[in-house]
């Protein structure tokens, strides 16, 4: 049986009774779950079910919206890829935000565009790299994430961030792949030498083969995700149910 999309088990008991009573729809509770918010982000827990019940009340509340706690949230939903999490907090978001920043900041006489909010920049920022995570495209998120600072700045209040990525990341390669050369799963993680080493061998617990390839092999032991099993289809089909066709087979046109 799978969990519950609702689950938390770190939930504590006060945003639990708010989520499951009249109080998740109070804008008094907004405050509340911001906080909860800021917790998560410092203590590495996550859920889901509340950062959406906040974004429901920034809906509702338009005039209560934190930029901070909308970017928190997006980005704590970015360590559990590849759920949809960030595209369910996403899609919460008002249309106002989704918008791209317009080119209007090229021209000083024109009026300022929605678009062109800082928090609409942040959002734009992060879908890129939920993009690059969605098409398994590892190096260029770390790249990408490298080379702008508006991205420190975005997970900044995220403890751990880069940690969770490559753990995020480290699980989803095992479960795809047996080996891989060391050098391409460097790109991956964004990482090099001995913190490669540590990550692999220590959180990972997989192994080094320094005498294959040019940099060597990377080895991922057996699970029940990347082990090749065969697949054996067998049908079984009735003879009654050709009865028909046969039976049309000696019938007589008309």
């Amino acid at each position: 049986m799978g969990i519950a999309f609702d689950y938390a088990p770190d939930r504590p008991e006060h945003i639990d009774a708010i989520l499951n009573g009249l109080d998740r729809y109070n804008p008094e509770t907004t405050t509340v779950f911001q906080d909860y918010v800021t917790q998560q982000c410092e203590d590495r827990s996550y859920d889901c079910y509340a950062n959406l019940a906040l974004l429901k009340l920034y809906q509702f509340n338009p005039h209560l919206l934190r930029d901070e706690a909308v970017t928190n949230i997006l980005a704590k939903s970015l360590t559990v890829f590849p759920s949809p999490d960030f595209s369910l907090c996403l899609h919460l978001l008002p249309s106002y935000i989704l918008s791209p920043p317009s080119s209007s900041t090229n021209n000083p006489s024109s009026n300022p565009t929605p678009g062109d909010a800082p928090l609409s920049e942040a959002v734009q920022k992060l879908t890129i790299l939920n993009n690059l995570l969605s098409g398994a495209k590892y190096r260029e998120f770390w790249q990408t994430l490298d080379k702008d600072d508006l991205y420190a700045d975005l997970i900044a209040d995220v403890v751990g961030f880069e940690e969770l990525m490559r753990v995020r990341i480290a699980v989803t390669v095992g479960q795809s792949c047996r080996e891989v050369e060391r050098g391409v799963l460097e790109g991956w993680l964004g990482l090099t030498g001995p913190p490669f080493e540590h990550f692999v061998r220590e959180v990972c617990g997989w192994g080094v083969d320094d005498t294959r390839g040019p940099k060597g092999m990377v080895v991922i032991p057996i699970n029940k995700e990347n082990e090749a099993k065969g697949t054996v289809v067998k049908e079984e089909v009735k003879f009654e149910q050709f009865a028909r066709v046969i039976r049309r087979a000696y019938e007589q046109p008309a």
